[in-house]
């Protein structure tokens, strides 16, 4: 698709900021941060966690486990944090597993490798590690991977519409491995943000944002799936 044909092509450079870079565009972004965080470290006191369990080799691929008391085979969630594949820890959405194990799903909340240290790729590569660990080994911890959904924000809803883009049979799963998916706010055309200040830290090139284009790049996985967003997000 050219560029003409796209939403953003031929914005200011100021008005390209301001849509393009979530922190801009919310003036009391460092307020939702702290009540975000409050939030979560509520939540964990009053949740059973492992945390800190590795789904691969290398800084961050790890992530922590809410099981649902008392029930063996529960269906499980993994969810992906946002900050733009640069920011954000999975100790700040507690509060999200908190309501998935009230709904009766184990929660799985996911870290993974952030820019500047690793690059898309790798990023890209981890959630999708994050995805395969949690179907084979999530029965040890009490969850049902045949009943596997997943979520994400912002970059999270990036990672979550690449794992509905990989060729999961080649890993050896099924072709089915998520039964469901939310995607929240995504960045799913990650070309935009290559006009941002945040180019700094996550170091797109036209290639390698094209290799991780979620807009063209057809899923292979084929499930239900809602793509939502808030109604005053620029």
């Amino acid at each position: 698709m050219p560029d003409t044909a796209r939403l953003w092509h031929g914005l200011a450079p100021e008005e390209h900021e301001a849509q393009y870079n979530p922190r801009a565009a919310v003036a009391d972004f460092a307020a939702c941060q702290a009540r975000h965080q409050a939030w979560s470290a509520a939540a964990a006191l009053r949740l059973t966690a492992i945390r800190d369990v590795a789904y691969a080799e290398g800084a961050l691929r790890n992530l922590d486990i809410y099981p649902v008391p008392g029930v063996s085979h529960a269906p499980v969630h993994l969810f992906f944090h946002g900050g733009y594949w640069r920011a954000q820890d999975k100790a700040n959405f507690a509060f999200v597993a908190e309501a998935l194990v009230a709904s009766g799903s184990l929660a799985v909340i996911a870290n993974y490798p952030l820019c500047p240290a690793v690059t898309l790729d790798d990023v890209v590569a981890a959630a999708r590690d994050a995805v395969a660990w949690t179907h084979r080994l999530i029965a040890r911890y009490g969850g049902d991977p045949s009943r596997l959904t997943v979520s994400g924000h912002s970059a999270g809803a990036h990672l979550t519409a690449a794992a509905l883009a990989e060729d999961w049979p080649a890993r050896g799963l099924p072709a089915d491995v998520v039964g469901r998916a939310v995607m929240i706010s995504g960045i799913f055309d990650p070309v935009p943000a290559i006009g941002t200040s945040v180019n700094a830290d996550i170091r797109l090139t036209p290639e390698l944002a094209a290799r991780h284009d979620f807009e063209r790049i057809a899923p292979r996985l084929l499930c239900q799936a809602w793509i939502v967003a808030g109604g005053r997000e620029p």
